[in-house]
């Protein structure tokens, strides 16, 4: 046998074998194949190669499309707004007010000092809150005061945004919705309205 017989022959061998072991790759279970398929016999002189294991198939998805615009004519000039228009505005932030200066709360020391009471029947009379303490109240007097609720005050208390105003004995005269220059509710036996300013 020559070189040149003996060198056709080797590479037409491994020609037959790349083929081979080529099937045998595609006959894997992942084509419907069986299992493993037994290795061939190779030639001397000619390296086999193991099988590849299958690998991961690419995903297959629906893929969507949008026409696009017409381009513009010659000469047409395309407003910035219209090639924008399409793409997603980033959101709005609102403004945040700046924090509102709470209202100081009133406190008793608010409302000491001398009122002018307007009475039920039309006359006026002062109503003194004093900051000193009787008990767990505080001393109240009137004076000139017709309307006999009035006249027997003698104590008030602060409770909340509400002037409690005390006769003698402990039961509550009046209730007064409370702002520093002025006070406004009801006598509490005849519900009259009364008020007292500065």
């Amino acid at each position: 046998m020559t070189p040149q017989t003996a060198t056709r022959l080797a590479l037409r061998t491994t020609v037959i074998a790349a083929s081979v072991l080529a099937l045998a790759a595609c006959q894997s279970a992942r084509f419907g194949g069986g299992g493993p398929r037994p290795a061939v016999a190779a030639s001397p002189g000619i390296v086999t190669a193991t099988p590849l294991e299958p690998g991961i198939a690419a995903p297959t998805g629906v893929v969507e499309s949008q026409p696009l615009a017409p381009p513009p004519l010659d000469g047409q000039i395309v407003a910035t707004d219209q090639i924008v228009s399409d793409v997603p505005s980033s959101p709005q932030v609102a403004a945040i007010p700046a924090p509102t200066q709470a209202a100081p709360r009133a406190s008793r020391t608010t409302f000491v000092g001398t009122w002018r009471a307007s009475e039920p029947g039309g006359g006026s009379c002062r109503v003194t809150l004093s900051s000193t303490p009787s008990l767990d109240l505080y001393r109240a007097s009137s004076s000139g005061c017709q309307n006999e609720d009035l006249s027997r005050v003698s104590a008030w208390d602060l409770r909340g945004d509400q002037v409690y105003l005390y006769r003698q004995g402990g039961a509550v005269a009046a209730r007064l919705g409370a702002s520093p220059g002025a006070m406004s509710g009801a006598l509490s036996r005849s519900g009259a309205p009364v008020a007292l300013s500065r």
